[in-house]
């Protein structure tokens, strides 16, 4: 494609994207499925763009964006909610991750001759979510800020199994040895010693941060130094997205988190992210993600058919192993509704793409049907999760989800929603007047007006 008709299609896109974020407004469709397909149509079927035209700047490009849209997830992220929401996040990624292990693995195990070992190694590969889909999602529909957080850090925290069990697995295959107790001191290192980088990295990005701000044009210097730490973790072979989304949220708390010491040190008055930066790094996703999307659908193949039905088939077999996923790791009180939403998030990505070439680089066999299945299962369960979700908000699907929860007794149909009218407090002294011993009959003889009002003369 000549240079100057890149261009154009890059500025159109960006239009479109926008035009796209408007529409979703209005019809509730996701833009992320509309940039999707102009990867599609631009890759595989128009076949006027390939990953290769990209070289090494593709990887880099999705990286950024992983980054970013981790970091700036982070700093949206209040720290009641998420310390609410760690213990339903560690259940729905663990279960999630083993479920989707055994049910891919077994079926590529008994439709394909990748035997055991490559079966599960397959499975692992797709065990976590994407967190640039999710967090897109999360985002756009209505549910509770719980809800969506454990959705948001389930996408981040399984970046821990994903990289550590497939190499695991591929390192075994190779020497015919399958080392359990490494498996996991290298899961727990990687979450534990990133998650500490990460946030080590936030308090002394925010003891630069009010220097910097006394010099011109520093405003992306911050997401520079999470590239850093980004960076930096990895090479260390521990879990990047979670240093980065670890650096976002102690960031976005700094004024909470910030121990006396740290406020002395911040002049007392703890240094975070104002308005203009959190407007640019808003605006920075927003860019990033939709070129993101466009180079997703571009990179799926379609050559052969067999492993584009196989992976058809195991997405439709994950989206029915998600539902009692979610009933036994979410809370007991989650509205059916959000429990419905976390049914239809299962998207695989960025991370799943890489994994899956790693085996045919290194000269396993049957790499290439393995790269191929995982191409086939990114695409399906992105294209299932944007319709899903759709159809969760907008169409009778959701009934049947609600009905499913309801027969495993979880939560409510939908979450309460307080009237704007009504402050917090209220909602909850009504609550408790509602759930007290009062009888009827004496909250009757109180009548409308309070007994001082009563007395008074009129």
């Amino acid at each position: 494609m000549p240079t100057a008709l890149t261009i154009v299609f890059v500025g159109i896109t960006i239009f479109l994207s926008h035009y796209f974020a408007t529409l979703f407004a209005r019809t509730k469709i996701p833009d992320v499925l509309w940039l999707f397909t102009i990867g599609l149509l631009l890759g595989p079927v128009g076949g006027l763009v390939r990953p290769e035209n990209f070289g090494a700047v593709g990887p880099v490009f999705t990286t950024i964006t992983l980054v970013f849209i981790l970091f700036e997830s982070g700093i949206d992220q209040r720290l009641e909610p998420l310390i609410n929401s760690l213990s339903g996040t560690a259940k729905i990624t663990t279960y999630n991750f083993i479920g989707t292990c055994l049910v891919a693995g077994g079926i590529a195990y008994f439709y394909t001759d990748l035997g055991l070992l490559r079966s599960l190694m397959l499975g692992s590969i797709v065990g976590g979510t994407s967190s640039a889909v999710v967090t897109t999602l999360a985002r756009q529909f209505p549910m509770t800020e719980r809800t969506r957080t454990i959705l948001v850090l389930e996408s981040a925290f399984s970046d821990v199994f994903t990289l550590a069990v497939p190499l695991t697995l591929l390192t075994a295959y190779k020497i015919g040895k399958v080392d359990v107790a490494f498996v996991t001191g290298q899961m727990i290192a990687a979450f534990i010693l990133a998650a500490m980088l990460g946030i080590s990295g936030a308090f002394l990005w925010g003891v630069l941060l009010r220097r910097m701000r006394l010099l011109q044009n520093t405003v992306f210097t911050t997401p520079a130094f999470v590239f850093i730490i980004y960076g930096l973790v990895e090479l260390l072979n521990y879990s990047g997205p979670i240093a980065a989304l670890a650096f976002g949220i102690t960031l976005g708390n700094m004024d909470v988190l910030g121990p006396p010491i740290m406020r002395n040190v911040l002049s007392r008055k703890p240094i975070s992210l104002n308005e203009n930066e959190r407007a640019f790094f808003s605006e920075a996703v927003f860019l990033l993600r939709t070129f993101f999307f466009v180079y997703i659908g571009i990179s799926v193949r379609l050559n052969d058919w067999w492993p584009m039905i196989l992976g058809a088939v195991i997405t439709g077999a994950l989206f029915v192993v998600r539902i009692p996923i979610v009933r036994i790791s979410m809370p007991r009180s989650t509205p059916r509704k959000d429990a419905a939403f976390a049914s239809a998030m299962i998207p695989k990505g960025l991370g799943a793409a890489v994994l899956a070439s790693l085996p045919a680089q290194q000269g396993v066999p049957g790499g290439d049907m393995i790269q191929s299945v995982v191409f086939s299962i990114i695409l399906c369960t992105t294209l299932f999760t944007t319709a899903l979700t759709f159809l969760v908000d907008k169409t009778w699907l959701a009934n049947v989800y609600i009905w499913l929860f309801g027969l495993m007794r979880m939560g409510r149909k939908y979450a309460e929603q307080p009237s704007e009218s009504v402050s917090e407090e209220e909602t909850e002294l009504s609550e408790d007047i509602v759930e007290s011993e009062i009888p009827a009959r004496e909250l009757d003889e109180l009548g409308d007006d309070p007994p001082e009002e009563k007395d008074k003369p009129g």
